[in-house]
């Protein structure tokens, strides 16, 4: 993959320098995890019922999402199904549950058929204290207790200290050292449970655990910062081989880490093969919108319904001369890219003539040229007085009044 992957991105060529990829770490194979149907659904105002949940672990196996996370067993009789239902699809993908740490909750999730557990324990010292109102010692105990039952099970075990990112790093260190050294750990994930890692911050912790442990170190952040996307990255530079996700970003407060931009950026901006089905994302991210009734913003990266397309003069002359021959000089990537539909024009006070000829051509209309100057100032005025856009049945009123 290059700079300017021909007829799918063109971006910087600084990203594809020697002098910046020379000390990346990626793993050789980078898989995504999806929680979408657990730390997506614990967004406020977000429910899914097992239909909702087996429609959209469907969409995630079919665009080839490596791990769904499907719920948390132990939240109600109805979760505990769709996990199970989920699990006997036969999908590609590897099914997890989220589980306390607590024996009865591994032997729940083995009766589920699920592959793997992510064992959650409280990760720093305060929140412990505060929080829990639990000793790092009892944490111990009950994550040695856990684990030891899971793999014994037969289960893939994921250790999940949530507000690892905040704790100490001797302390989190210890602590994983401990569990799996007593009990059990195929994989620890370093949980950003309030979205407060810089991504140099997440980058050396990655770094520090895997000096020190030899099993995987996940990345599970969160975006309160807005940076969950860029301190994901910076862990899997530094050899973080599972990425986190949730579609449409759908998380507690400010949400999880958007699989649409991750994996986007992966292969254009890295040269990353995620080996996901892009041009499927859209389909995807319209699904879990209208399921979660959590509409996704207009200007959303990636999946925004207003991403391809512009309003103002000068960038809709540029896109009307190069979109024939060389539509990515006004793109970060190309539409198809990820199933979008080609860009359009749209009227407002900042458009101009080739907005105007745009819009004459879509409706079927036509104004003497002369008059072409009136009809787009009619166009401004309007949207000076809607404060919007204008719309088709407006444009329509204004060619009739020049006509």
């Amino acid at each position: 993959m290059s700079h300017d992957e021909k007829g799918k991105w063109w971006v910087s060529p600084s990203n594809y320098d020697e002098e910046v990829r020379r000390d990346f770490k990626f793993a050789d194979r980078i898989e995504i995890l999806d929680t979408t149907l657990r730390d997506g659904e614990q967004q406020a105002g977000i429910v899914l019922n097992m239909k909702d949940k087996i429609k959209i672990a469907r969409k995630l196996d079919e665009i080839g999402v490596h791990r769904i996370e499907a719920g948390t067993p132990a939240t109600s009789e109805e979760d505990a199904q769709a996990i199970k239902e989920i699990a006997a699809l036969g999908l590609k993908a590897k099914i997890f549950c989220f589980c306390r740490a607590m024996p009865k909750d591994m032997e729940l999730a083995k009766s589920l058929g699920v592959d793997g557990v992510i064992c959650e324990i409280i990760g720093s010292e305060e929140m412990l204290k505060f929080g829990k109102r639990w000793t790092p010692e009892q944490a111990a105990a009950a994550c040695i207790e856990a684990t030891r039952v899971a793999h014994d099970l037969g289960l893939y075990v994921t250790l999940f200290p949530a507000d690892g990112s905040r704790a100490r790093l001797e302390y989190l260190v210890d602590f994983a050292d401990k569990v799996s050294s007593e009990g059990h750990i195929d994989a620890l994930a370093l949980v950003d449970t309030f979205g407060t890692f810089s991504p140099e911050g997440a980058a050396l912790r990655v770094r520090k655990l895997r000096e020190r442990f030899s099993f995987p170190i996940e990345a599970h952040f969160h975006n309160d910062y807005d940076l969950g996307t860029a301190s994901t990255l910076a862990a899997l530079k530094e050899g973080s081989p599972v990425a986190h996700v949730a579609v449409n970003g759908i998380g507690e407060r400010a949400g999880s880490v958007s699989l649409e931009p991750l994996v986007v950026s992966l292969e254009a901006l890295y040269g990353v093969q995620t080996g996901l089905k892009l041009n499927k994302i859209l389909e995807l991210s319209a699904l879990v919108a209208e399921l979660s009734n959590f509409p996704v913003p207009p200007t959303k990266p990636v999946v925004g319904s207003h991403l391809f397309g512009w309003s103002t003069g000068l960038p809709s002359s540029l896109w009307s001369n190069a979109k024939e021959e060389n539509p990515l000089i006004m793109l970060p990537f190309h539409y198809d890219l990820i199933g979008a539909t080609e860009p359009v024009l749209y009227l407002d006070k900042k458009s101009g003539k080739d907005n105007l000829k745009y819009w004459l051509k879509k409706t079927g209309l036509s104004v003497p040229e002369e008059k072409e100057r009136e009809l787009l100032e009619l166009v401004k005025a309007k949207s000076l007085e809607v404060k919007r856009l204008v719309g088709e049945a407006e444009f329509r009123e204004l060619v009739a009044k020049v006509a």
